[in-house]
């Protein structure tokens, strides 16, 4: 049962970025797959080590505010190891959408870190890295 939970916060994980089809983006969904004390780390291409609510709020607003529109990302790719109440995540994803006008296209790789806790698995940390 426990690959299947935490296949689910993953999906849940990337659809929270999903504004395709004019929807709005449920950003604000991180807080409750994360704990509030979690760690969020991009590597490349510019190093920056962020807390969930530093890493919400300008996301929030580049979705929201009309710059990225019809914008998803999504697993390629994914190796889960489960151990007793912990568990990590390595994986490939792509993504798509209009930021500012122009197509994006890219992906990357990430790698996310969960606990199980009494509510269920949260994510304890995720970092991530863009291909060039």
């Amino acid at each position: 049962m426990s690959k299947i939970e935490i296949d689910r916060l993953t999906a849940d994980f990337f659809g929270a970025f999903d504004n395709r089809d004019g929807k709005a983006a449920d950003v604000a969904r991180i807080r409750r797959l994360m704990l509030p004390t979690g760690v969020i780390v991009c590597v490349s291409p510019t190093f920056a080590a962020y807390t969930v609510e530093e890493f919400i709020g300008p996301r929030e607003r580049l979705l929201a505010e009309g710059r990225l529109v019809g914008f998803s990302e999504w697993e390629t790719s994914e190796r889960t190891e489960i151990a007793g109440d912990i568990a990590s995540r390595f994986g490939e994803y792509r993504k798509s959408g209009i930021l500012d006008g122009e197509p994006l296209e890219g992906g990357g790789g990430k790698t996310i870190q969960f606990v199980r806790t009494p509510e269920g698995w949260r994510i304890s940390a995720f970092a991530w890295y863009d291909h060039p």
